[in-house]
């Protein structure tokens, strides 16, 4: 049987391959550098946001719900311990993503409880004996990160989320042990290529699914497969050109799915129920082994995964915060702060931790400023005037509203185009199935 071209090859790979690469270069950029609020960390040890994201965080989508903790995992030190401090009334999630982006882990409010617990975080193939008290996790790969989200009602209530993040901590049994890290690729390789060099390096160190095996086997006309000495130096001419041009189509194929919505639910809201549903294999504490989060489909599993990574990296899965965006009101027309719009939840969603809505600029999808540094409205936000029946109007604009009623339940709007998003964390059962429908914005 011929082997398929070297550029639709390079292609698939760039699909195949994108999630590993751009979540390793995070982790890697992440102990490095940090992220945004979270500076940087080594390995086995919690980097801590200590504010909610403002106008200031120039960061896509960046919500103003929860605090961020996030620890780079290496496991190439043995066996580590997580300890979580109980937590009383407040939610939290601790989330847990392997090399390859797969979500197999959850400890939280939802998963766990709000209880003090210890975690026994394993490498691949440990053998050993769990202490009492303590619940096992195996990481599928060597290399993760736990990403933790802290409900975080405003500036006053920062003091009690230090305290929880300061109590919340990794401790490796064998104290002495160095983490490894990432496996260095050749610098020697081309900028264009260092994609390849990248996934191959990185692959074979951090294995992928037994599912996707074969599949990664079928790259190896390409080098993704070769061990040792980089295949992509010294490379002929026309065969570097047709890896070049493979992954350039690799990029525009990914760019085209996420235009597609992999995932997304809703024709005028926009749903990711099941846009980080591409895990089959792993479920650790917490992760469901449910079909109905799972893309059955090997094709569109792979495509998905790479859209979540390139979309939404490190993003839950639904059953434990579902995402809702609306670009536009009840008559199609782009949502714009030049106009007043009310958006009337009645019933509000039916989540068991809490929802909000977080307003973002366009295009850039940043937090917008405003004269009451009001950036998300929901179930926490004090001085809400409900209706009688509990329902809730909402009112957006640019321009204050001078009823105090809507002024109390006023979200504020830039001048120009806008993006509303909708979280439910720990969504119910109707928002899953979607019997629970979210209204359309009216103009008024």
């Amino acid at each position: 049987m011929t082997n398929p071209p070297v550029s639709e090859l390079a292609a698939q790979s760039y699909l195949y391959g994108f999630p590993l690469v751009f979540n390793l270069d995070s982790i890697d950029r992440f102990v490095r550098e940090g992220v945004g609020s979270s500076p940087a960390t080594p390995y086995n040890s919690f980097s801590h946001a200590r504010v909610l994201a403002d106008a200031s965080a120039t960061f896509v989508s960046v919500n103003n719900d929860t605090v961020y903790s996030i620890a780079p995992v290496d496991l190439s030190v043995g066996p580590v311990t997580l300890h979580v401090p109980p937590t009383e009334d407040r939610y939290y999630v601790m989330q847990f993503i392997d090399a390859w982006t797969d979500n197999f882990a959850y400890v939280g409010t939802r998963a766990t409880g709000n209880r003090e617990g210890d975690y026994l975080l394993v490498p691949p193939g440990w053998q050993g004996t769990t202490p009492d008290a303590t619940t096992l996790i195996r990481f599928p790969t060597t290399v993760g990160v736990i990403v933790g989200r802290w409900a975080c009602a405003d500036e006053a209530d920062l003091a009690a989320v230090h305290a929880l993040q300061d109590a919340t901590t990794l401790t490796a049994l064998d104290r002495a042990a160095q983490p490894v890290g990432l496996p260095s690729p050749d610098p020697a390789v081309a900028a264009d290529l260092m994609f390849l060099e990248k996934l191959r390096v990185w692959s074979q160190a951090f294995p992928p699914a037994p599912r996707d095996r074969a599949l990664e086997e079928s790259f190896a006309p390409i080098g993704v497969t070769t061990a040792g000495n980089s295949p992509y130096l010294d490379l002929d001419p026309d065969r570097a050109s047709a890896l070049r041009s493979g992954l350039g189509e690799g990029q525009e194929e990914l760019t085209t799915a996420m235009r597609g919505g992999a995932g997304v639910v809703g024709e005028v809201w926009q749903l990711m129920l099941h846009t980080f549903d591409y895990n089959l294999d792993y479920f650790e504490v917490g992760a469901l082994d449910d079909e109905k989060f799972k893309i059955a489909d090997p094709t569109q599993r792979i495509v998905a995964r790479a859209v979540a990574a390139k979309a939404g990296l490190w993003g839950n899965h639904a059953y434990e915060a579902a995402y809702a965006m609306i670009y536009v009101d009840s008559t199609g027309a782009q949502l714009n702060g030049a106009n007043t719009y009310t958006l009337r939840l009645d019933p509000t969603p039916p989540v068991d931790a809490f929802w909000s809505v977080t307003m973002y600029s366009m295009p850039d999808f940043y937090l917008c400023a405003n004269p009451i540094d009001r950036y998300s409205i929901g179930d926490r936000t004090p001085g809400l005037v409900y209706d009688e029946n509990g329902a809730l109007t909402i009112t957006i604009s640019h321009v204050e509203p001078s009823d105090p009623k809507a002024r109390a339940n006023w979200l504020p709007a830039p001048d120009g185009d806008f993006r509303p998003c909708m979280r439910m964390y720990a969504p119910q059962p109707p928002v899953i199935d979607q019997t629970y429908v979210l209204p359309q914005i009216n103009r008024t």
